[in-house]
């Protein structure tokens, strides 16, 4: 059985991770592309790369040009995002092993309180 000092622990662990992350983005960075007609020729010419960050906020996909300049900058923000979102479902689970201790211990004091009067041998 886990502690309930070593759950809280890793708790402020998480919140202190949380609390380093300087800036982070939603999204998935994509590379695009674009077909572009070329003189003289049927077939048109790729030119790219282009990045495009994409996400979803109310139930539409939100997208935006990164210029490529910014493409590593917005690739460490997408991790950080990540990581963001890792270490919140970690506090969650944690939180819930915690509550599960607490009420562990409120029943086994409960039990303890409601037979007075016996003596161990």
């Amino acid at each position: 059985m886990e502690s309930k000092p070593h759950l809280e622990q890793r708790r402020q662990e998480i919140v202190e991770a949380m609390l380093r992350i300087g800036s982070m983005r939603r999204g998935t960075l994509n590379e695009q592309f674009l077909p572009v007609p070329h003189k003289g020729s049927k077939q048109p010419v790729l030119r790219g790369p282009y990045y495009v960050i994409s996400r979803s906020e109310q139930g539409k996909t939100v997208s935006e040009r990164v210029p490529a300049g910014k493409v590593e900058r917005v690739r460490q923000d997408i991790a950080a995002y990540n990581r963001f979102m890792e270490l919140s479902r970690e506090f969650v689970e944690l939180t819930e092993r915690l509550g599960a201790l607490e009420q562990a211990e409120e029943t086994l004091k409960k039990t303890l309180k409601s037979r007075p009067g016996r003596t161990r041998r």
